[in-house]
């Protein structure tokens, strides 16, 4: 029997039992939307992540006190005072793979104008900040090595500190605040960049020249830490370890001697949040996967229904000359054909799912071609598995005893 006419029975038999098929593909149509929306999701959050967290530096090294606190047993770095200026000006002569770094002190406070007062935090840097940080200026300028030498009463604000304290919308430029009753004169204002990855204000700052915050706003002589970015996005790995080396030698520390410091690259966060969010999205595509499965015992059952009622039907068939291997191939293409139909609707529901969301709930998605290819081959391997059985059944039927059925 050629395939163009065992196409046509099965379709024949799929058009007369339309609710019986339509509720027969519903478990494959549900199991395949749901793969599809939450891998989109999945990737959808992935992208967002490393946008968000490129966003606050893409090649950004942090170097904080304290050893490595992501282990059991370890101290915070909070509390402890292993950074100092010499060795910000060590790692700044040695470390060829660096291309910007700066010396950070920070502390909280309040930002007054006038009456308006608001709560904030001071960063005291170097000019490279804005570039390590990958912050534009909306007004004003950066202030120069100059002014950090002379520990200058100069600072840039953000747009969160721009609308809290000069909220009648005068230009701050030009303008004086008190951070703490120190005075400062406003050189500059940031550019607006929202909340990071951990839903901090990156707008709610004060940045000053590192010499003024050490001396006039928090009287200490150590760092609180050293940001750099490394010279390109590959070299970020290697610029870690040049960095933890300078360090050591500089700490003096011994072979056996865990480091007194930490030293992160935004790649590792990037990779420790994405893979988080890559252990979530095989979670949900393995419960989404179980409505495949439900899907695929479901034809099971309808092909063995089918099997029953066409019974005297593949008996005439085998009686007039039907070989056991075209009942078989019969019945395997119209579970075959269930199958691929309810991935093809499963497939437009789970895209028209992604739009939905992504424009009303506001989630971020990215729909891999990669997850359609995987649920149209799951959708086949699952009419060949769950509808061989059935069509087997259907072939070894006696054509006597097959007649005879009632």
């Amino acid at each position: 029997m050629r395939l163009y006419n065992l196409l046509k029975i099965a379709f024949k038999a799929i058009v007369l039992n339309k609710t019986r098929t339509l509720l027969t593909m519903l478990g494959i149509i549900i199991g395949v939307a749901s793969v599809i929306a939450m891998l989109a999701i999945g990737e959808g959050s992935k992208e967002s992540i490393r946008a968000t967290i490129s966003s606050m530096g893409s090649n950004m090294i942090t170097i904080r006190p304290g050893a490595d606190d992501r282990g059991p047993a370890r101290g915070s770095g909070g509390d402890v005072q292993t950074l100092i200026l010499a060795d910000y000006e060590e790692i700044k002569e040695q470390a060829s793979l660096l291309s910007n770094i700066t010396p950070v002190v920070n502390g909280g406070g309040q930002v007054i104008n006038g009456s308006n007062n608001w709560p904030s935090t001071i960063f005291g840097v170097n000019p490279e900040y804005l570039e390590i940080k990958a912050v534009g200026l909306q007004s004003g300028s950066m202030f120069t090595d100059a002014e950090v030498k002379s520990a200058s009463k100069v600072a840039l604000i953000g747009q969160t500190v721009v609308e809290n304290v000069f909220p009648d919308g005068q230009d701050p430029v030009g303008q004086m605040i008190r951070f703490n009753n120190i005075p400062f004169k406003v050189i500059g204002v940031l550019e607006e960049k929202g909340e990071n990855t951990f839903g901090q204000d990156q707008d709610d700052v004060v940045i000053a020249p590192f010499t003024t915050v050490q001396k006039r706003i928090l009287a200490i002589d150590y760092l609180n830490q050293i940001m750099a970015s490394a010279v390109s996005e590959d070299d970020a790995t290697e610029a870690v370890e040049q960095v933890t080396e300078i360090l050591r030698k500089q700490h003096k520390l011994m072979d056996n001697e865990d480091d007194d410091f930490t030293v992160r690259s935004m790649e590792e966060l990037i990779s420790t949040f994405s893979s988080t969010s890559e252990m979530l999205t095989i979670l949900l595509v393995a419960v989404a996967g179980i409505s495949l499965l439900i899907g695929g015992i479901g034809i099971m059952n309808i092909m063995y229904v089918s099997v029953k009622e066409r019974t005297k039907e593949i008996g005439l068939r085998m009686a007039v000359g039907g070989k056991g291997a075209d009942i078989l191939m019969q019945f395997l293409i119209e579970a075959i054909l269930i199958s691929i139909t309810g991935g093809i609707i499963g497939v437009t529901l789970g895209l028209g799912s992604t739009i939905f969301i992504e424009k009303f709930l506001h989630w971020p998605t990215s729909v891999a071609l990669y997850s359609i290819i995987i649920s149209f081959a799951v959708c086949a391997i699952t009419g060949i598995f769950f509808g061989w059985y059935p069509a087997r059944k259907a072939s070894a039927l006696d054509p006597i005893t097959a007649l005879r059925y009632e």
